[in-house]
């Protein structure tokens, strides 16, 4: 039969070949892909010429209809019979001998997948019949282009949840074993591994069980460094599949090994995927296998591996977390949350402790003797723990509140004093989050040199506690109670510096008795108070600055003796990223990951270990680099929201006050979530910002638009927070300043700021302030020389009826007719807004539709005159149905 050449098709339809799904423009507007199907002087028919032009010699030809197989489908889904035999044209296609054709086929079969998948009522079997077979043999395809694309067509097929079950695990996967067998190519092996990690989570167990012991052997390729890498990249997705007891009995030795690998790229992925396999594992498994493992990669020779994991340690920190102990949890998107708790368990503040803790903590300050026993002796001796005792995540019991329950052991546990029925109202953040004393005891016994002691059940509590307050221990009461001293309005505290004084005069008054009974000569014992002087750090005779500076030497050096939740080195190395010499021998960048991860670190560690961090955090408040103070300006509401409000003011106000005169690029961190921060603070705290907001307006670089329509933004958040007196004296002159940026953004934001200011002055009642601004307003805006200032009072006009922001009488009384005045404006654009005002917005409300309204007859005229104006776009908004959607007109602004 006679062929037709390309160039006659190209003579025809000359845009033919340049058609593609990627780039069809507009140049080839008509032109149908599927114009070879028309009718020609072959006297074929459609299917017959599709027939010819699929296997035509010519390879533009077969591109042609590989390209547009999708349009041929539906040319020829009316009818079975037709589309069956496209489909199996379809079939006899894949195994052209041109990469070319089989590459752009390949390109089409998530689109046609798609359209099959619509059309499945119709075509059910058609897609697992004709095209995944198609797509697995392509797996296989020499060509390296062929095979890439049916990778990424396979992958998109995932997600897109278009291959059942069935075929993934009768066709898919079979394949991919062959594929990564020892025998197999090694690309193939390569690529294979990816592909298995996104097919885990829609498997039955039996193949997962398959496809996971030959990931296993994968990790262990001991002749393809390749295959190690990508595994070692792929392993935490594996991990977080696969579940906790798969990672622990079969991934955990593989991803020790490849840990240990000898090529630092492989070190590398598993440092970057570090977190996501700490994620799926057990606390235990956590803190004594994980840890030292991971404590070997941050020490490893390789800068690379280093400078990974030092990028990673906060994340694998953060694992550590007990969302339910600290009532706040991170987001996948960052955003930090509060842990659902039941209403009876709360303790009316969103930040406070759960009433579980509360109730813990103040059944141990009853009676002094209990209070003291749990303070000195909470690890002096192995006690049953109550079976009501917190526990941390790693399975252990927390040492303060173990102590507690040990003091109350005696009582019944199901008893609950009367005092302790309003625990949530007398609870005190400092008392529940101060460093725990039980660790004293800790370092008593690290000083005797002695196991813990058993206490018999005979023995009084009191006697024990002299007789373990030794000059050390002496010493480390004395710094405690030099820190309860800044608290002594409370009375939970007093209740406290009054026991520990009692217990530290018993201490030494014991020890004089002890001192007069030896015979040593008086030199002998000056000497013995000298260095007994020296070892404890501090005298009775110290004057009260020394003491400030105990009190900040405590906190400095105790916190890595007081905190548990993490292993103990990985918070130094963490807290090593601020050392400068870290910068030059791991990475120039290191410190902003060490503030980008600080939050995450501050929730794992709870305020109660505050301590540790808060040099750390000043450090990097003060680094020279501002990306350092940028990230940390950027999280700082997080962290107040962590740290509760008594250490906010205490360590972050201070900071947060040096980040509002920082370069713009830290103010912004700062003024982006600037309500966040400031509604964690006290009242009297909060008010003193009222007088740096204006300091906002000012701005390094004045073409920066967007840091003013983001204060804009914040003051409509923050009007809350502040009284109308306030709000009227302090954030009305800023909005109306922003009212006349250059940048419409800024002003109609900025608008929307004003009708919540004057919304607010009539919510409060301040009905006379309310109308001073309305009087404002119309001074600034109604008579404003520029026609942008009169549209901008049509607009607020609207504004205020829409949401109520006022009486509608008043609006009638002292807004209205100034609106009115505006529909004879000069301007268009002006009467625009005005006819929409009125129209959909002021004659819709009861108030002016009543019959017997005073101003319903001023407004139907105003109406009419504005539908008879000269402009068509004044004539369309004022005879538009008010029910009918309209765009957005606040492009006009």
């Amino acid at each position: 039969s006679s062929r037709i050449p390309l160039y006659f098709v190209l003579f025809i339809f000359p845009s033919i070949l340049t058609i593609g799904f990627d780039d069809y423009g507009s140049e080839c507007d008509g032109i149908r892909i599927t114009a070879f199907l028309d009718a020609g002087r072959d006297n074929l028919t459609p299917l017959g010429r599709l027939e010819k032009y699929a296997f035509s010699e010519n390879v533009f030809n077969r591109q042609i209809v590989a390209r547009g197989l999708l349009d041929v489908l539906r040319e020829f889904s009316d009818n079975e019979n037709d589309f069956i035999s496209v489909m199996e044209t379809v079939a006899r296609m894949s195994e052209d001998g041109e990469p070319t054709v089989r590459a752009e086929l390949m390109e089409q079969v998530p689109n046609i997948a798609m359209f099959l998948h619509e059309s499945q009522p119709n075509f059910p079997a058609a897609f697992s019949r004709y095209l995944v077979p198609i797509v697995v043999h392509y797996l296989t395809d020499p060509n390296n282009q062929v095979r890439k694309t049916s990778q990424a067509a396979l992958l998109v097929l995932l997600e897109q949840g278009l291959i059942c079950k069935g075929d993934m695990e009768t066709k898919v996967c079979p394949v991919l074993l062959d594929l990564t067998e020892p025998s197999s190519d090694d690309d193939y092996k390569i690529e294979a591994v990816a592909i298995m990690c996104k097919l885990v989570t829609m498997l039955s167990k039996e193949t997962v069980e398959q496809l996971l012991q030959r990931f296993c052997e994968l990790c262990s390729d001991a002749r393809l460094f390749q295959v190690r890498k990508v595994c070692a990249a792929n392993f935490g997705e594996f991990c977080s599949i696969v579940g906790r007891d798969a990672t622990e009995k079969l991934l955990m030795s593989k991803f020790f090994d490849l840990c240990s690998d000898s090529l630092w790229g492989i070190r590398k992925a598993c440092a970057d995927c570090f977190m996501i396999v700490s994620n799926s594992t057990s606390p235990e498994v956590r803190r004594t296998k994980l840890s030292p493992l991971f404590s070997s990669l941050i020490s490893d020779q390789s800068r690379w591996v280093r400078q990974a994991a030092f990028q990673s340690l906060g994340r694998f920190i953060s694992t550590f977390a007990n969302p339910s102990s600290m009532g706040l949890y991170f987001k996948e998107d960052g955003t930090l949350l509060e842990v659902p708790t039941c209403p009876s368990d709360r303790l009316g503040h969103k930040h406070k402790p759960t009433a579980k803790h509360t109730h813990c903590h103040r059944t141990t300050l009853g009676p002094k003797k209990h209070y003291l026993k749990c303070t000195i002796l909470s690890s002096n001796g192995p006690t049953v723990r109550p079976s009501h005792t917190p526990i941390n995540q790693d399975g252990r019991s927390t040492p303060f509140l173990e102590s507690m329950s040990r003091g109350n052991s005696g009582s019944d546990s199901t008893h609950t004093h009367p005092q302790n029925q309003h625990a949530g109202q007398n609870f005190n953040s400092f008392l529940y989050w101060r460093p725990p004393l039980v660790d004293i005891s800790q370092e008593l016994e690290m000083l005797k040199g002695q196991g813990p002691r058993t206490r018999t059940e005979g023995e009084k509590e009191e006697e024990v506690v002299v007789s373990s307050l030794d000059p050390a221990t002496c010493s480390q009461i004395q710094k405690v109670l030099d820190c309860l001293q800044p608290h002594m309005d409370d009375p939970d505290v007093q209740a406290q510096v009054q026991v520990l004084s009692a217990a530290l005069k018993a201490a030494q008054l014991e020890s004089q008795s002890e001192e007069e009974g030896e015979s040593k000569s008086q030199s002998e014992e000056e000497g013995q108070s000298e260095s007994q002087s020296e070892e404890e750090g501090q005298s009775e005779s110290q004057s009260e600055e020394e003491g400030e500076s105990e009190i900040t030497s405590l906190n400095h050096s105790c916190p890595p003796l007081l905190q548990n939740v993490i292993p103990q080195q990985l918070l130094d190395q963490y807290l090593s990223m601020t050392d400068p010499a870290q910068a030059q021998t791991v990475d120039t960048e290191i410190a902003k990951h060490c503030a980008f991860s600080l939050p995450g670190v501050a929730l794992t560690l709870g305020r109660q270990n505050w301590h540790c961090l808060k040099d750390t955090y000043e450090t990097l408040a003060t680094d020279v680099q501002w990306k350092v103070r940028r990230t940390l300006a950027f999280s700082i509401h997080d962290l107040a929201l962590i740290l509760g409000d008594q250490l906010t003011a205490a360590d972050l106000v201070p900071i947060f006050n040096g980040f509002l005169k920082d370069l713009d690029e830290v103010r912004i961190g700062v003024l982006k979530h600037l309500y966040d921060f400031l509604k964690l603070l006290h009242a009297e705290n909060r008010r003193e910002y009222l007088y740096q907001l204006q300091e906002f307006m000012v701005t390094d670089n004045s073409r920066n638009w967007r840091f003013r329509y983001q204060l804009a933004e914040q003051l409509i958040l923050i009007m809350e927070l502040y009284s109308h007196d306030d709000v009227y004296n302090y954030l009305r002159q800023i909005a109306l300043t922003l009212c006349s940026d250059k940048v419409s953004e800024v002003r109609w934001i900025s608008y929307q700021l004003v009708v919540e200011i004057l919304q607010k002055m009539y919510a409060c009642g301040a009905h006379e302030l309310g109308l001073n601004f309305s009087n404002e307003l119309i001074i600034r805006f109604c008579h404003c020389p520029k026609w942008v200032g009169r549209q901008a009072f049509a607009f607020i006009c609207q504004a205020i009826v829409e949401e109520d922001c006022m009486p509608m009488d008043q609006f009638a009384q002292h807004l209205l007719p100034s609106l009115l005045s505006l529909s004879l404006d000069p301007v268009a654009n002006v009467r625009v807004l005005v006819a929409k005002a009125l129209r959909q917005s002021v004659m819709e409300k009861a108030y002016f539709k009543e019959p017997g309204s005073a101003y319903l007859e001023e407004l139907e005229e105003t109406v009419m005159t504005l539908q008879a104006d000269k402009d068509r776009d004044v004539r369309f908004f004022a005879s538009l149905d008010p029910d009918m959607v309209l765009m957005d007109t606040s492009a006009l602004i």
